[in-house]
């Protein structure tokens, strides 16, 4: 079993809400969903959310998690609870350091590809659409 944790190192999904709801500055965007299509959705595969070697590694934490429960399914629930908010956690930094890297170019004046600019919004759609469960 794994090492206790101080409780306040542990990350979990209600720490998540909590941070979101605290901050002081929200700033909501709209953007026009635009097909260059003329509309159509098209069907793709999912672009992968991490590199392989730690989506490997949140898959064998989730198996450990699973195999713990008979044993103590209080504490598997609060283990996947955690394992849960580090994957989203991970997600918004990894989206948000790409988004970050776009604005810098922006702000420095630098040319950003429509090429670059079309990925970007691809895995947004990606994520977007696994998390309403739509076809991406």
């Amino acid at each position: 079993m794994m090492s206790e944790e101080k409780r306040e190192d542990r990350l979990s999904t209600a720490d998540l809400v909590s941070a979101t709801e605290k901050r002081e500055e929200f700033h909501e965007e709209s953007a026009e969903e635009t097909e260059s299509d003329g509309g159509s959705v098209k069907t793709e595969e999912p672009i992968p959310l991490f590199e392989e070697q730690k989506a490997a590694s949140f898959h064998s934490r989730w198996r450990d998690i699973q195999t713990r429960f008979v044993d103590d399914p209080r504490r598997s629930v609060e283990e996947a609870d955690e394992l849960v908010a580090q994957v989203v956690r991970t997600i918004a930094e990894t989206f948000a350091a790409e988004r970050d890297s776009l604005e810098d170019q922006w702000n420095r004046g630098d040319e950003v590809s429509t090429e670059d600019l079309r990925i970007a919004l691809q895995r947004y759609r990606s994520f977007f659409n696994r998390l309403l469960s739509l076809e991406t």
